[in-house]
């Protein structure tokens, strides 16, 4: 099993930064990707970002590329993301995911999630 922990929510005007952390504990060498998803109020949870453990290669939903970046510590199993020139629909829960398998399909493990909520 694999632990996920979330932190770095919180509320920021529009234009700000924020930045997320997801640590990770347990059987951490079986993770291959880790993932940032977000959900907001009425709408179905949406992939953020996701970076391969190995190589650390991204990949990016199209609406945050070039103002979120995802990074990783291998030494701290932490993974960060970096939410920059935030707009208010970037409002959500923002949920950390791993992943066991390349490509990933269906992440099996998932934080308890992290509001962050942009005002006007």
């Amino acid at each position: 099993q694999v632990q996920l922990v979330e932190s770095g929510g919180g509320l920021v005007q529009a234009g700000g930064s924020l930045r997320l952390s997801c640590a990770a504990s347990g059987r951490t060498s079986s993770v291959l990707v880790m993932g940032w998803f977000r959900q907001a109020p009425g709408k179905e949870r949406e992939f953020v970002a996701r970076i391969k453990w190995s190589n650390g290669s991204t990949y990016y939903k199209d609406s945050v590329k070039g103002r979120f970046t995802i990074s990783r510590d291998n030494a701290k199993n932490t993974v960060y993301l970096q939410m920059n020139s935030l707009k208010p629909e970037d409002t959500a829960v923002y949920y950390c995911a791993a992943d066991k398998s390349w490509p990933p399909i269906t992440y099996v493990y998932w934080g308890q999630g992290t509001q962050v909520t942009v005002s006007s």
